[in-house]
């Protein structure tokens, strides 16, 4: 499906500017659709002055039933379909009156509200709800729709969605969260039944009418700030008994001046409950996994010592090479226990793989290339691929150039988001000609043949071209 900003440049000739003005309108006015109980839709005028508009964007109430069941986006009307559109567009004015809804076979109101980005009208918000809607409205519903009055004549006028202003606010407060109605001088004219309740779990057991808020023991600088300034303010009050309410304050405009405002309040106290516990999770996850790594490197540094006490022969080889397998383990670790999350930017393993392959190849001038991105992978594959990493560069840096004083070894990686690749590759004697890695007696090759067949449940291919190529190709969907 297309975006918005893909379906206004396919239909529309409105500029970008027009556009984004538009996409933040529409990012803003699940606000409005709560506040007139009623579905809204965008309309803006086709590519060619044909009389036809197609619908930019729709949007249903949290607070009421919807009109439209069906999706209206991307459709496209004409000027008879549409008779107080196309008037609301020419004449720039908001227009009122009732039209047939084919899909139920009844009558709606409609209100018509042009849109206006640098006083020219771009496209035409309407309002529209069955005939029902409204018909014997309480306070509450009287206040919500003279609030969404207010609203229309800003985004009439120009001056609302705020220019600047990101509307995807994460969390921000619904109407049904809770509504405060403020005067131009910051006092609460009307509070919605929710936003009491709001008050009462922030310890406020006064009537707020005709109060400011810190007159009701409430900080009211996101008030301030959005009386003052003229553009919307957000703030997160913490009280002592432990209640955290999201603050959002949007002014009216008049004619550029500001003409009070509502507050929108959402009790977000369980929210950041469970914020605190997965940050609190995370950081134990982090301990643990730096705790491995001590481990892990204190076992690592003591059979380094018991090699050195051991004579030259395979004693201290296999400790050598033991101590090797588990200090890359211990890598893995390491990164884990500094990024949040299970997912290890294995890039960042594979330099300090690279130099302990390095370290070993004495005697020879072994030159190392990395090519390539592995990006991120599970803790589950970057362990067993660590291992696997270490034993293919080490065998290359011990054995590939034993007929030769220098060579060349190459790791080229790659990731598509559904198989990582990982070749290495040198151009030393090769492999012996009868050599086959499923039934190789190396402890190092059959620990990588186990690995990738049994964790990784990948596929390693070995054979000598212009030296020893190795391919592994790892499934990234473990499912």
């Amino acid at each position: 499906m297309a975006t918005f900003v893909e379906l206004a440049e396919a239909h529309t000739k409105l500029g970008p500017h027009a556009v984004d003005h538009l996409q933040r309108l529409v990012g803003a006015w699940g606000l409005l659709a709560d506040l007139s109980f009623s579905d809204l839709v965008l309309f803006a005028p086709e590519t060619e002055a044909n009389g036809r508009f197609v619908v930019l964007g729709q949007v249903r109430p949290s607070t009421g039933q919807t009109l439209h069941r069906e999706d209206l986006v991307g459709r496209v009307v004409d000027e008879v379909e549409r008779s107080l559109v196309a008037r609301a567009w020419r004449l720039g004015e908001i227009t009122e009156g009732e039209i047939a809804v084919a899909a139920h076979g009844e009558r709606a109101r409609v209100q018509c509200i042009p849109v206006r980005h640098d006083r020219e009208v771009v496209a035409v918000m309407t309002r529209e709800a069955a005939l029902t809607v409204g018909r014997r409205p309480g306070e509450l519903e009287r206040v919500y729709v003279q609030v969404f009055e207010r609203f229309a004549l800003m985004v009439a006028s120009g001056d609302y969605p705020f220019r600047g202003e990101d509307a995807d606010i994460e969390e921000a407060p619904r109407v049904s969260d809770g509504l405060l109605l403020l005067d131009q001088a910051g006092r609460v004219d009307y509070a919605s039944p929710n936003a009491v309740n709001a008050l009462h779990r922030m310890g406020v057991d006064v009537n707020v009418q005709g109060l400011e808020l810190d007159e009701a023991g409430i900080d009211d600088a996101v008030v301030r700030a959005a009386l003052a300034t003229g553009v919307p303010a957000t703030e997160e009050l913490e009280r002592r008994n432990g209640v955290i309410v999201l603050l959002r304050c949007i002014p009216f405009l008049e004619r550029g001046e500001v003409n009070g405002g509502v507050v929108l309040l959402r009790d977000v106290t369980e929210i950041r409950r469970r914020d605190r516990l997965l940050l609190s999770k995370d950081a134990a996850i982090r301990e643990v996994h730096h705790r491995v790594k001590n481990n892990l490197q204190t076992i690592s540094s003591l059979l380094r010592l018991q090699a050195r006490r051991v004579e030259k022969g395979p004693g201290r080889v296999a400790l050598t090479e033991a101590e090797r397998r588990i200090r890359s383990i211990a890598l893995v670790h390491e990164i884990l226990s500094q990024e949040p999350g299970e997912e290890v930017p294995f890039d960042q393993i594979v330099r300090p793989l690279v130099r302990m392959a390095e370290e070993s190849a004495v005697g020879r001038q072994v030159e190392f290339k990395v090519t390539g991105r592995a990006g991120e992978l599970p803790a589950g594959v970057a362990t067993p691929l660590a291992v696997v990493l270490t034993e293919l560069l080490q065998n290359a840096a011990e054995h590939a150039f034993n007929e030769q004083p220098s060579g060349t070894v190459e790791v080229d990686l790659d990731n598509d988001g559904l198989e990582l690749r990982v070749q290495v590759c040198d151009d030393g004697i090769g492999l012996p000609p009868e050599f086959d890695i499923s039934t190789t007696s190396s402890l190092g090759l059959s620990i990588v043949r186990d690995l990738i067949g049994s964790q990784l449940r990948g596929t390693i291919d070995m054979r000598t071209d212009g030296g020893t190529q190795v391919k592994v190709q790892i499934p990234l969907n473990r499912d």
